[in-house]
């Protein structure tokens, strides 16, 4: 009798096995090929990092990947290798030759497509000529004479602020700076792009948990960036937007609702979207609909947790530093703003206060995820070192504004005068809160008018005091540093 042919169950005890132990030789080759024979193999930095992502992803789950890469550098040097392909660079000339040139944008930004992946915008863009072919309609909306427009309608934002501030000094209950200060700079931004708050100080709420919300997120969307294939499949497609079930869904809902508003109304305020919607109704083919809903969300998406956080690193730093606080009221005071919310120019003519506000930034930037880009054709010489074509080369703004190599020895202290001394100039130059060259912050007038006027209307008003005087505040650095829970008190300044 002849041998039976093997069943389909005993094929499956002789596969697997094999097929198991084939996939476990072709990772353990490539991590060892990545580790010992890669072109840049013979970079420092974590050895796990050396051959995995895993590294770079758990420091951001950590929520310390910012100190991290400080540490890494102060150890290893100028280069750092955090991946198999990536490289942090820290040397004093990364800002002007890999921030400052034309090098494609890393992969990592694709994940940033809001509401979905059919929404392309100039931050989602790697290739500098499309990101600047999808900018170059929406700069003029945020131009600063173009935003300073609508600073009656943020002075009145700023108002509802001050409104919380002295409900809550009268009643002697401590405040949740965090929350309320993402409140404003949430409603600013709607009052900035849409004319239209969100309505989150009106209500002194978390309306739909949004910004609750925010910071996994955050979590979220920093590590999404690796895997946006996986992205792409839970959250960034047609039909979770069509089912309306987006984790940030009353931000979209409430720009939808503004957009549409905005569309029948078109002699409203010609804020930010009303410049958008001219370009687009003169010309849909080179300007459309879209690409001014993208706009819209991605203003949403960045505006409010960055801006906030400047404005709690200030106070935080400030109320540590009770004489710069102090010179800060006597400069506003001699300037003779002595009510209401201050003025955006009146504001810039305060030099010490501006000093604190760029320290306060320098020092605890918002911004903690490295900015990826990739060596073009001929490499990239930095260091004393040639990276080959393809490397990703990431610039950290932490690691860069904490460098004691720029700074000098007291890089890591909190000193406004340093921007009076006859190196600031030369400090100008690696002072990068929102990013460099052709991809930084589109939105960073926004904030510059925010701070200003916020900081400057603080300090003239009102005193703050932590709750625990010793309490070191809470943070987490995934997309962008949030710090949360330090309750302050707060007491209006008596007017003499």
């Amino acid at each position: 009798m002849s041998k039976m042919a093997a069943g389909p169950a005993e094929l499956v005890d002789l596969t697997w096995p094999q097929l198991s132990g084939a996939v476990f030789v072709a990772l353990l080759t490539l991590a060892v090929w990545r580790r010992y024979f890669a072109p840049i193999h013979d970079i420092p930095g974590p050895f796990v990092a050396s051959f995995t992502r895993a590294w770079h992803i758990a420091r951001i789950l950590k929520g310390d990947q910012n100190l991290e890469l400080i540490r890494q550098h102060d150890r290893l040097g100028h280069l750092v290798r955090i991946a198999p392909d990536e490289v942090s660079v820290s040397h004093p000339e990364a800002v002007r030759k890999i921030l400052g040139a034309p090098l494609h944008k890393g992969f990592w930004y694709k994940v940033i497509a809001f509401p979905d992946g059919r929404f392309p915008n100039p931050m989602g863009a790697t290739d500098p000529a499309v990101k600047n072919e999808l900018s170059r309609h929406l700069a003029p909306g945020y131009t600063l004479p173009n935003l300073l427009r609508s600073e009656p309608s943020i002075t009145q934002t700023i108002d509802l602020l001050v409104g919380w501030l002295d409900r809550f000094a009268a009643s002697g209950d401590p405040i949740d700076l965090d929350k309320f200060f993402t409140f404003t700079t949430s409603d600013v931004i709607g009052e900035t792009i849409f004319s239209k708050p969100f309505g989150f100080l009106r209500e002194g709420r978390d309306i739909d948990n949004t910004i609750a919300n925010a910071h996994p997120q955050a979590a979220y969307v920093s590590v999404a960036g690796f895997f946006r294939w996986l992205h792409v499949l839970l959250l960034s497609n047609p039909v979770v937007t069509w089912l309306d079930i987006t984790p940030w869904g009353h931000l979209i809902d409430t720009a939808m609702s503004a957009i549409a508003e905005r569309r029948r109304n078109p002699d409203a305020r010609f804020d930010a979207l009303a410049h958008w919607l001219r370009v687009h109704d003169a010309d849909p083919k080179r300007m459309p609909l879209h690409e001014v809903n993208s706009a819209a969300f991605n203003a949403i998406a960045a505006g409010n947790e960055t801006v906030s956080t400047a404005l709690q690193a200030f106070v935080y730093f400030m109320i540590r530093h009770p004489d710069a606080w102090a010179r800060c009221r006597a400069e506003v005071d001699a300037a003779g703003l002595s009510s209401g919310v201050v003025n955006f120019a009146d504001a810039q003519r305060l030099p010490f206060l501006q000093a604190c506000i760029k320290e306060a930034l320098r020092i605890f930037g918002p911004a903690s995820m490295g900015l990826p880009r990739v060596v073009s054709k001929g490499g990239l010489e930095i260091a004393g070192k040639t990276l080959p074509e393809g490397t990703i080369v990431s610039v950290n703004i932490w690691v860069i504004h904490h460098s004691k190599e720029i700074w000098g020895k007291d890089a890591r202290v909190f000193r406004p005068e340093r921007w009076f001394e006859k190196d600031a100039a030369r400090l100008e130059k690696f002072f990068i809160p929102w990013g460099f060259g052709y991809a930084s912050c589109p939105g960073q007038n926004i904030a510059k008018i925010e701070l200003s006027k916020i900081c400057a209307t603080l300090v003239r008003d009102y005193e703050f005091r932590q709750v625990d005087t010793n309490q070191e505040w809470k943070w987490a650095a995934y997309f962008t540093v949030v710090p949360e829970n330090w309750p302050c008190y707060v007491t209006k300044r008596e007017k003499t």
